[in-house]
Formats: structure tokens, sequence, C-alpha cells
């Protein structure tokens, strides 16, 4: 495994885990596909595709600079409770657990990514929170955390965003920077010149600050979405 996976910021990334092989983690019940790494390959900042076996489980462990979970299928469970598909966890840096899965599971997740000693661990239903209105046509949202309600120097923000069909294309500003990942739909956006490229579910990508984005959709999508983060990764411009 590499030590770095779309480790240059100052490019666009993407990646689409349907067409990747799951990779074995040390636990050999729970299987991994990376869409980004810097640094070694088990200790390192890294966002992944995560599946847990049936009776599966992972030794305690603690998470150094963070961890975010957002489960999207089956049961995710540790010692603090069972998190069933929609719910979103932030576990902040001293926080332990030994997470299992009984029936299996599956979900998206990011490791070393949350630094800082101030932040809440948050545990969130999601398909229980109402849709919000987000100022761009046929778009609505659904926040899940913001960092500088914890403290002022965490510019990111994490939410759930839904494109109605027929959302037209408009451009999104993100500072920042922008990250995300398909839930459900179609997500697409302009290429080159009069193309449309189609990003189906289970699709990853990351815009950097000062690059166009103009996500649309003709049948509709729902999407995990984080800006302001990108400060908080390491810049390998090497991979």
């Amino acid at each position: 495994m590499p030590d770095s996976i779309h480790g240059d910021l100052g490019v666009r990334a993407f990646s689409d885990p349907n067409a990747m092989e799951w990779s074995a983690s040390p636990s050999g019940t729970v299987w991994r596909k990376r869409v980004h790494l810097v640094g070694p390959p088990e200790s390192g900042q890294v966002t992944s595709v995560v599946r847990y076996q049936p009776d599966s489980a992972f030794p305690s462990h603690d998470h150094p600079d963070g961890e975010e979970i957002l489960v999207l299928d089956g049961v995710f469970s540790d010692e603090h409770g069972d998190w069933p598909a929609g719910t979103y966890l932030l576990n902040p840096a001293g926080f332990r657990h030994a997470p299992f899965s009984r029936e299996g599971c599956l979900l998206f997740v990011k490791l070393r990514q949350l630094a800082g000693d101030r932040r809440r661990h948050v545990a969130l239903p999601t398909n229980e929170l109402a849709w919000e209105p987000e100022g761009r046509a046929g778009v609505s949202v659904k926040p899940l955390y913001a960092g500088g309600t914890d403290s002022p120097e965490y510019p990111d923000a994490t939410r759930l965003e839904r494109l109605e069909p027929g959302t037209p294309a408009a451009p999104v500003e993100a500072p920042g920077g922008i990250e995300v990942f398909v839930l459900s739909g179609t997500l697409e956006e302009e290429g080159d010149g009069s193309t449309v490229v189609a990003h189906p579910a289970g699709t990853w990508l990351r815009v950097p600050a000062g690059i166009p984005f103009a996500p649309s959709s003709r049948e509709g999508c729902e999407l995990y979405v984080k800006t302001g983060a990108l400060s908080s990764l390491r810049h390998d411009p090497g991979d």
C-alpha cells in the first residue's frame, strides 16, 4: 500500500470505490477501500469506505486527531451504543472505543482529520433530522457539525445535502475547499466544453479552494459534504 493516495491538495481528486477491490485491515474481518491516505497505512490521515463482516470486531483503541463516521448500511456498534444506518458520529481526540458489528455494516470513515482537544463527541440520527432550505434552487441540507461552535480555530463543517431532481448547476463557494461523497442518486457537474461528468452513488471527490465547482442533478441525489477542512490535511504532492 502506498503512503500517499490523493495527497496533492492543490488539484481535484476523484475516486470511484465501486470499481476498487477491498483490502483487509489488521483485524481480518474489517475491510477498507481507501480514497485518500497521507502517512503510514495504519496510522496516517485516511478517508475510506469500510465494511464490517457479520460478527466482526476491532480491539479497543484511541483516536488521535479524531474520527468521523457516517453509517451507510447495517448497524455499527461499540460500548457506547448501537448506531444504525444514517447515524453520524464524531469521535474527538482522546475518544476510545472497541467497535464491532453483529450483523455487518458499511461505513464512510475519516481518521486523524479532526485535531483539537475542544471538540465534543457527536452522535446524530440523521434520518430523524429535517431537511432545511440551503439558498440554492432545489438544494436542502441537514447540518451535522460545525467546528467553529466548539472553537474558532476549527473551520471545518459537515452536512448532508439533497439535490432535487432537475436541480440546475450553480457555483458553490467553498473558500476552504470542498469534499463530497455521493450517498444516493447521481451528482453531475460540467466537464470540459459542453460535457457533463456524472458521479454515481459511492463516488468520492475533493475540490480545492479556487477551482470551480457547480453541481447539478437530473435524477436527484443525496451527498455527504465537508467544507473548510483542507487546512487540516497533510499535503503530499508526490503521489
